[in-house]
């Protein structure tokens, strides 16, 4: 499994908005993407207008499936101005859970 941890820092006055726009994606990830098994959403507690995603996929080709994925594009064009300098972003590779964790763990993503 593979991993990428992106930091975003957000306008201010466009917080309320990017929280919103992130939850439909993250959720259509997750429920929509075989190959995502984690999307989390992060706010910092030091600094409100920095958000972090940590998201967990099955390899290369299922991340390149989510950024074609309507969701995604629809949040990139309703996000992308809202952005403060550019988001940093730090790809991994996962070490545990195992890949057979993340497979396991995926149904559970799904009970909100």
């Amino acid at each position: 499994m593979i991993s990428i941890f992106v930091t975003i820092q957000i306008i201010p006055e466009f917080i309320e908005r990017f929280r919103e726009a992130s939850l439909g994606d993250a959720q259509g990830s997750v429920k929509d993407e075989p190959g995502c098994y984690r999307f989390d959403i992060l706010q910092a507690n030091a600094d409100p207008n920095r958000f972090h995603l940590y998201e967990v996929y099955s390899n290369e080709e299922a991340l390149e499936e989510h950024r074609n994925a309507p969701h995604y594009l629809k949040w990139r064009d309703t996000v992308q101005d809202w952005f403060d300098g550019e988001p940093q972003r730090i790809a991994m590779t996962t070490i545990f859970p195992s890949d057979d964790g993340w497979q396991n763990q995926k149904p559970h993503l799904l009970d909100w």
